[in-house]
């Protein structure tokens, strides 16, 4: 199954070509998997029992780690990646670190 997007084949009509991914991905204990490391900048969560892609966000940079879960002071689930893109496969550069809460 592919993943990820070039931005440049899709303005032309090719799609589901799938990108290089440079990060590992994280399983929750309930069942979602996140990917950030595909070079579009994306970050990704799926259904692991169904692989159905449930959402995704873009990115400063490529999340080009493997993503972090934590549970906050709160008693909610966080998972973080750090978004800092560049090398050799990537030209957009950041140092942001990006945390989502889970619902």
């Amino acid at each position: 199954v592919p993943l990820g997007t070039v931005e440049e084949l899709e303005a032309r009509g090719v799609t589901q070509t799938g990108t290089l991914s440079l990060g590992g991905t994280i399983v929750t204990a309930g069942g979602l998997v996140f990917i950030a490391g595909t070079n579009d900048a994306r970050f990704r969560a799926f259904d692991s029992r169904t692989g159905t892609l449930l959402w995704e966000t873009r990115l400063e940079a490529g999340g080009h780690a493997t993503p972090a879960t934590y549970l906050g002071r709160n008693g909610k689930q966080y998972v973080v990646i750090a978004a800092g893109g560049g090398g050799y496969f990537s030209k957009k550069v950041s140092d942001a670190l990006v945390a989502f809460a889970l619902k």
